[in-house]
């Protein structure tokens, strides 16, 4: 295997974290709701800068979802494009083209690879012994309500408290969503990805949520960059929804699916439509209900984070942060729920986004990127030509 790799070990000094050798190709794996979306944004933004002290972003995109979507053999979300094996060929071919420079590629979406093959074949495709998998982990209690807002974004019809008595109580835990332990028993997820890599070449991290830019800082050093290169881009697009958004939605979910309408239509009207443009013009205030998690479902979760911080330990990899962290139990977060309630702006900035993917060519610009302006007039012009059909 061709390599140009100087250094075979990753020594500490202190709090120095020592760059990674020259010529490593990192895989940022995830999982999901552990900062991915915020250093995928930061990397992209970074390309150019990183590119002059060495280090490469291969990807043509923030986030190239349907090649690592092909690559571990999963759909995409409901109603988008089916991945294909050519736009993980094509991402292949861009790291290739990096040569002997170092360079980086995250995607959350790697670790829902299904199995060691899978895993195998991954990692010996980016460069076998030059890949160094990087895996950022966060408290389950914190993960918990992120990932099930996110699910309700995709189609999930299940209330909160339910879903969670699925996930932690009904065995085998695979019901309504598979993928959340795969993803988030992350002691297992490691596991997989050391029986192929190797633990010399993983890394933990574990994000430090008061530490807003620790991350990035993380990745600066691995990546041997200066500090304050990566720098968070603001996305309104990536916010989680509040519990009344989650709801309104849910309950659409259930209508949607109750009338059978088609996939692609959830797509484009739905998550692309109503709801990335909730997000994009709605700022959730101090009033707005936060989505709660009950006390025995943290004290569940606590239990089961301190079970993976003790099994990753044993794994021998590099772990870089407070394995504590992951058995904390977030008071913030529990709690009496308040009743959620939807204000008129937010319901009527959901319709108006619908109504605008309706009128938008689903292969133009995204809803969120065109002018509301443009979007009445194309609206318009429509509904005048259906009528005038009619």
């Amino acid at each position: 295997m061709e390599t140009d790799c100087t250094r075979d070990e990753l020594p500490v000094d202190g709090d120095v974290i020592a760059p990674l050798p020259t010529g490593t190709r990192l895989l940022h794996i995830g999982p999901h709701k552990t900062g991915t979306t915020s250093i995928q944004g930061a990397l992209f933004a970074a390309k150019d800068e990183m590119s002059r002290h060495g280090v490469e972003w291969p990807a043509t995109t923030r986030h190239p979802m349907e090649a690592v979507l092909a690559a571990c053999a999963r759909t995409g979300m409901i109603g988008d494009t089916a991945p294909t094996e050519r736009h993980w060929e094509r991402l292949l071919e861009q790291v290739r083209a990096t040569g002997r420079r170092t360079s980086v590629l995250s995607s959350e979406f790697f670790a829902d690879a299904p199995d060691d093959t899978a895993i195998a074949r991954i990692v010996e495709q980016l460069g076998g012994d030059r890949v160094h998998v990087l895996v950022t982990l966060r408290p389950l209690v914190r993960i918990m309500p992120s990932q099930w807002q996110q699910y309700v974004q995709n189609g999930l019809r299940m209330g909160y408290e339910d879903w969670l008595t699925h996930m932690l109580k009904k065995a085998p835990y695979e019901q309504p969503n598979p993928s959340f332990w795969r993803r988030h028993r992350h002691d297992r997820l490691v596991e997989r990805w050391v029986r192929v890599a190797g633990a010399g070449r993983v890394t933990v991290v574990v994000v430090d949520d008061r530490d807003r830019e620790g991350l990035m800082r993380t990745f600066e050093a691995l990546l041997g960059l200066p500090e304050g290169l990566l720098r968070p881009v603001p996305d309104a697009a990536n916010r989680s929804l509040t519990l009344a958004e989650t709801e309104m939605l849910r309950n659409l979910n259930k209508e949607f699916r109750a009338n059978e309408l088609p996939e692609e239509l959830y797509s484009q009207l739905v998550r692309n439509g109503a709801v990335m443009h909730m997000k994009n013009s709605c700022v959730p205030g101090p009033g707005d209900v936060k989505i709660r998690t009950p006390r025995w479902a943290v004290e569940a979760a606590a239990g089961i984070g301190e079970e993976i911080a003790e099994r990753i330990g044993g794994t021998g990899v590099r772990v870089l942060g407070d394995m504590q962290l992951l058995s904390a139990e977030d008071e913030a977060g529990t709690g009496a729920v308040a009743e959620p309630r939807i204000a008129p702006e937010v319901a009527a900035q959901a319709l108006y986004g619908a109504l605008a993917a309706a009128a938008v060519p689903a292969r133009t610009r995204s809803v969120h990127q065109t002018p509301s302006g443009e979007l009445v007039r194309v609206l318009g012009h429509r509904c005048l030509k259906r009528l005038r059909l009619r």
